[in-house]
């Protein structure tokens, strides 16, 4: 899919991968410094309290960016029992990322006040970046393990939910595959469709322009 879309147009597509990459190194580097203010060293000592890209990209989820134009970062090691806050405290570390990908979309939103980023080359790699973070904001926001939006909603849920808790967390990694999978091959049927509606009226709400 990723492949069809860089022959078709090879800036917007390098600028899809520019606004992925940045959006995913500053995504794991929000999560890591946010445990590390918080008492959990364990990323720290890992070396993820960085803005450098080599040490949150994953190998593999590197690949699927250039193949499929989907991907991940590595998990950012988090050890709960380290973290002020009580129940909070988690909730916070998970939340930073996303709350990192809505800070990019508003800086190009500021960006896009300039007139040096109103046209050209420029004006494109800032859309698609706003673009790619919109999307990720959104998507960690799904409440599937193990995405954010589970780690950020679970902890709240009633104890007699606990049963269904355990069963994402064992089996939302699979379901989450499966719906992108079925994205993929058959789009029309996607439910990603529906989860996903709210980026273009976010990109809109920062006075992003719509590329797509």
């Amino acid at each position: 899919m990723f492949l069809y879309f860089f022959q078709d147009d090879p800036p917007t597509a390098v600028a899809f991968l520019l606004g992925l990459v940045i959006g995913i190194t500053v995504h794991e580097a929000a999560h890591a410094t946010s445990a590390y203010w918080l008492g959990d060293d364990t990323a720290y000592r890992d070396g993820r309290v960085t803005l450098n890209p080599a040490s949150h990209l994953d190998v593999l989820g590197s690949l699927m960016l250039l193949m499929a134009g989907f991907g991940w970062g590595k998990p950012t090691p988090v050890m709960p029992s380290k973290l002020r806050g009580g129940i909070f405290g988690p909730v916070a570390v998970a939340l930073a990322g996303p709350i990192s990908n809505l800070l990019i979309v508003a800086v190009c939103g500021v960006l896009f006040l300039i007139p040096a980023f109103q046209g050209g080359y420029l004006a494109i790699v800032v859309a698609m970046t706003a673009f790619t973070n919109a999307l990720l904001f959104v998507f960690n926001l799904i409440p599937i393990p193990p995405l954010d939006g589970s780690k950020i909603l679970f902890p709240f849920l009633p104890r007699a939910l606990n049963g269904f808790v355990d069963f994402m967390n064992q089996y939302g990694p699979m379901i989450l595959f499966g719906l992108i999978l079925v994205t993929i091959v058959i789009p029309r049927f996607s439910i990603f469709g529906f989860l996903l509606a709210p980026i273009r009226p976010l990109l809109q709400l920062f006075g992003i322009p719509s590329i797509f």
